[in-house]
């Protein structure tokens, strides 16, 4: 490779990096600027952090890592690190700290900013193992992006009438089958070539997976309304008993922001708008107890991580995996229901374009997807470049989600990504889609 090419390259990385951050930018400033100052500053939700730390724990972040560690340049504000470190305080204290202002917020993130695009421009882009191939920036470049979700998260709980409008969904489309059969056979998980995959996610190893069945689609708001009038909520049967405890203490009835008229039809509210629960929806605001209990109930279950991840990336022709379900290719918005642009899931069949080889649907966008599976490191895990973003939440209770949501951004997410919550959480994009064994006799 010729200088001229390396630097070539060089440059387009760093194009590419800037153009990343100025897009999360500006989801970050309409989030926070489709609001009033009083709702920048109020806790819409115990779960949940006033927006204006959100927005300043984003250029708290930016300024530790890019001005700080990768430029080596003086701290900004250093006496406010502590108030936007998320391990020192919880979501629900936040809101009675002495947080910067919206107005000093904006100017604080402003001039991190500006900080950060100096030192993209003047750092070697190889060498050290954060930088190499702009790691640290899109490290940024996730972090505010996961954030702006969480953000958004914050939109749907808060009161009031809607600030935020998106165009609807395309329309769902007839699927070739309900369910597909995923193959026995090893597959390979996680990835050790992805550049800015997160530790997490790495190293790619050869797993052996038991053929099973897996559904084309995610479950949708008119199959779970079937499992409430069955009398889903009230039978114990088809609960945990960490889940029946749940459902009996929280008071479970129906998915989270749904409500049912006089006349028995149920209407949801989202980001401020009152509307009929659309039956052919995937359905989102359950946690993970919820999707158990109808998993159970349908006859199925939750698919394990390495069912998710073999449905969405193998490619049985060739045998190996793919970084997306429909190939190699970034995302699009003719493949796949990302980056906030319609605001809610889309139906069943919306992205033909985005179905993974198998013929499994809509496995990247739309709703995160509830597996079964636990958070722990794959073998080979080294922290890198800090533990606490993976290493301190292994063990627990944590469910692994999958495939992001249609408030996740592009930058964001890949059939390898994995996140986690309590199996409690509800305020998430989440929804799932069941699995079930192949029969002894290899007919599914």
């Amino acid at each position: 490779m010729t200088v001229d090419h390396v630097a070539a390259t060089d440059e387009a990385l760093r194009t590419r990096v800037a153009d990343l951050l100025a897009a999360s930018r500006a989801r970050s400033t309409a989030l926070t600027e489709a609001v009033d100052e009083a709702d920048l500053v109020a806790q819409h939700s115990p779960l949940m952090s006033p927006l204006v730390w959100d927005l300043a724990h984003i250029g708290s972040q930016e300024e530790l890592w890019l001005v700080r560690d990768v430029g080596g340049r003086e701290p900004l504000r250093p006496e406010i690190d502590g108030l936007y470190d998320a391990f020192q305080h919880s979501r629900a204290s936040r809101v009675e700290l002495p947080l910067l202002t919206p107005a000093e917020t904006r100017s604080y993130v402003a001039e991190v900013r500006d900080k950060a695009l100096d030192v993209l421009e003047r750092t070697p882009l190889t060498g050290r193992r954060l930088v190499e191939r702009g790691f640290a920036f899109g490290m940024i470049v996730q972090h505010e992006q996961q954030h702006d979700e969480t953000m958004l998260a914050t939109h749907q709980l808060r009161a009031g009438a809607p600030v935020l409008h998106a165009d609807a969904p395309p329309a769902g489309r007839p699927l070739a089958a309900r369910e597909v059969l995923v193959p026995a056979g090893p597959f390979t998980m996680g990835t050790s070539a992805e550049p800015w995959a997160l530790d997490n996610e790495r190293p790619a190893h050869v797993v052996e997976v038991p053929a099973f069945v897996i559904d084309a689609a995610a479950v949708t708001n008119g199959d779970y309304a079937e499992f409430i009038v069955a009398g889903g909520y009230d039978d114990q049967r088809w609960w945990s008993d960490a889940g029946w405890a749940h459902r009996v203490q929280a008071g479970l009835t129906a998915p989270l922001f749904w409500e049912r008229d006089g006349s028995g039809e149920w209407y949801r509210r989202r980001f401020g708008v009152l509307e009929r629960v659309r039956a052919d929806e995937p359905v989102v605001h359950v946690c993970f107890h919820e999707a158990d209990a109808y998993a159970r109930w349908a006859g199925k279950r939750l698919p394990t991580e390495v069912e998710w991840e073999k449905a969405a990336r193998f490619d049985p022709a060739t045998g190996r995996s793919r970084r997306f379900p429909w190939g190699d290719d970034d995302p699009t918005p003719e493949r796949a229901n990302l980056g906030q642009r319609h605001l809610q899931p889309s139906a069943a069949g919306a992205f033909p374009s985005g179905a993974s080889s198998l013929g499994v649907h809509q496995l990247i966008g739309d709703v995160w997807e509830w597996t079964s599976s636990g958070w722990h490191p794959y073998p080979g895990f080294q922290v890198f470049p800090y533990p606490e973003y993976s290493q301190v939440f292994f063990g627990g209770d944590y469910r692994v989600l999958r495939g992001g949501s249609f408030g996740t951004d592009p930058a964001a997410i890949r059939s390898t990504f994995r996140n986690w919550d309590h199996p409690v959480r509800r305020q998430i994009f989440a929804g799932f889609r069941c699995a079930r064994d192949v029969s002894p006799a290899g007919v599914a």
